[in-house]
């Protein structure tokens, strides 16, 4: 009885301080635009929900607690009664330019308020990042973007060509291109060294980089130079030694033919034993078992380009279809490779061969290693559950607005429906954590992805009953559903589940030292 008089005691106290503390606002202002009352809030920080109200004035965050209504003015109310009141969502690994693709909305759709560009070495714009982000100043945007600088990019501004290694005038071009996209607002650096040009690239190349990264305070995330189970942890491991210069982060971890939750604990095993050593590491994961990506990754090494293509046509042809027969079949099969454009999109390698009755290997020599793009179901479910549901990993789509892949419209709403509701293997405290403020807190957003008062207001109302994933491998276009209410920047996108047409969206820049 005593213990829960002190419950009681403690509870008053709280309730005595938010009223006082919402006295104390009212003697600097009663005009406030949003107010969000009878919700259970979830900060983003991986606490329990408690209920609370919102108040939101010039895009942010003014009040978290017991409000009067009958002392306040406001533009509009929203009763969150017996629904989740939490930060919008932070997507670290997205694809697309919001200045030439039509709608960004499959985002703000499946919750997601801020994403991230320029990853896996590529960024956005054909006249360097620092034009690009400022041709990005005066756009209209659905939602904030945040913009990493891509290595493969500037390889190429600084004229280094595909197989070459560069000179130390380059290493230095690449170096001050970096540095010029950092001042103009850049978190980052990516690289994707699984790919052309970046699987050329060098451990004197990349260490240079690293520093240039380090010097900024900013973040090299890195699509590793293979992920297949008997290469990625000597992937990781090269990522790890950059690590030695500044903060490293995985992108899209997976460990290709890997098997088994015991793999998925090695590779946590060794990522932990990195960061006992002093190493910070972090990483992002999608919850789907196929991949989506060029149809190069089926194509060896020495043929990626079409340059080199035509030369393999004319002096290695029957090397490379010995190679991608074996390749294909490693892969799980003609059947497990889903074109996602081109001339055969939304078909299997295994239903083009059989519908123009000659082999798989026939159909992948006419498209060639840059002919087209899709998904490829090579993961184990049980391996990378284990990455999704780790605390100190990251929920990212890795998607963009065209794929045609269900990651790019569904990601977020899969976790809660599938993994917080259906599963129950994440609390849904855990799973707003890993899609707000650790993804906030992996490339220094100080002021987003957790609900705090002073911080800007990107926030989401929903029932997570009723989160469900629309988008299919067959029809994957279609919008995520649940997410009711989406506030950016103190702006209603989006209410009762459909956009209101305001883009209310931010360019984001890394604020230096």
């Amino acid at each position: 009885m005593k213990h829960f008089l002190l419950i009681l005691s403690a509870l008053a106290l709280v309730a005595c301080q938010s009223k006082s503390r919402f006295e104390q606002l009212l003697s600097r202002t009663d005009q406030f635009d949003i107010a969000i009352i009878n919700g259970t809030v979830y900060d983003g920080l991986g606490q329990a929900g408690y209920q609370a109200d919102l108040l939101i004035k010039d895009s942010v965050i003014a009040f978290i607690g017991d409000i009067d209504t009958a002392k306040i003015r406001y533009s509009k109310l929203l009763d969150a009664k017996g629904k989740v009141v939490s930060p919008g969502f932070i997507d670290l690994h997205v694809h697309g330019n919001p200045l030439s693709t039509a709608s960004f909305q499959n985002f703000p759709a499946m919750g997601v308020t801020t994403i991230v560009l320029g990853q896996d070495g590529s960024h956005p714009g054909s006249s360097g990042l620092p034009a690009y982000i400022n041709s990005m100043e005066t756009a209209e945007l659905e939602m904030n973007v945040a913009l990493f600088a891509g290595h493969g990019s500037l390889r190429r501004e600084a004229e280094i060509a595909n197989e070459g290694t560069p000179s130390a005038d380059q290493l230095n071009k690449m170096n001050t291109l970096l540095q010029a996209a950092f001042g103009a607002g850049a978190f980052g650096l990516s690289t994707g060294l699984e790919y052309v040009p970046g699987m050329y690239a060098q451990k004197d190349e990349l260490t240079g980089l690293a520093k240039t990264v380090s010097a900024n305070n900013g973040v090299l995330m890195s699509h590793v130079r293979n992920e297949d189970d008997d290469k990625v942890e000597a992937s990781l491991q090269e990522l790890f030694d950059l690590g030695e210069f500044c903060d490293v982060h995985i992108s899209h971890i997976k460990v290709v033919y890997g098997k088994g939750e015991a793999r998925g604990e090695e590779i946590l095993e060794l990522i932990d034993k990195q960061k006992q050593a002093g190493t910070n590491i972090t990483a992002d994961v999608y919850p789907y078992t196929a991949s989506y990506t060029g149809i190069g990754i089926l194509f060896p090494s020495w043929c990626k380009t079409n340059d080199q293509f035509q030369q393999v046509l004319k002096t290695r042809k029957k090397e490379l279809e010995t190679y991608l027969e074996a390749r294909v079949i490693k892969r799980n099969g003609p059947e497990a490779t889903l074109f996602g454009s081109g001339k055969y999109a939304g078909k299997t390698l295994a239903q083009i061969a059989k519908e123009e009755q000659r082999t798989y290997v026939d159909v992948l020599m006419d498209i060639g290693p840059q002919g087209a793009s899709g998904a490829y179901f090579i993961m184990d479910e049980a391996l990378q559950d284990v990455f999704i549901t780790s605390p100190d990993i990251s929920i990212a789509s890795d998607g963009s607005p065209t794929m045609l892949h269900p990651r790019g419209h569904s990601t977020q709403a899969r976790i809660i429906e599938k993994y917080v509701i259906a599963q129950k293997s994440l609390s849904l405290e855990e799973a707003i954590y890993k899609m707000s403020g650790l993804p906030a807190k992996t490339i220094g957003l100080t002021n987003r992805g957790v609900l705090k008062e002073g911080n800007k207001a990107d926030v989401l109302i929903f029932n997570p009953d009723n989160i469900h994933e629309t988008a299919t491998y067959s029809n994957p276009h279609q919008l995520a559903k649940g997410f009711d209410e989406v506030i950016i920047n103190g702006k209603l996108v989006r209410e009762n589940g459909e956009s209101s047409h305001i883009n209310s969206g931010k360019l984001l820049k890394k604020k230096r030292n």
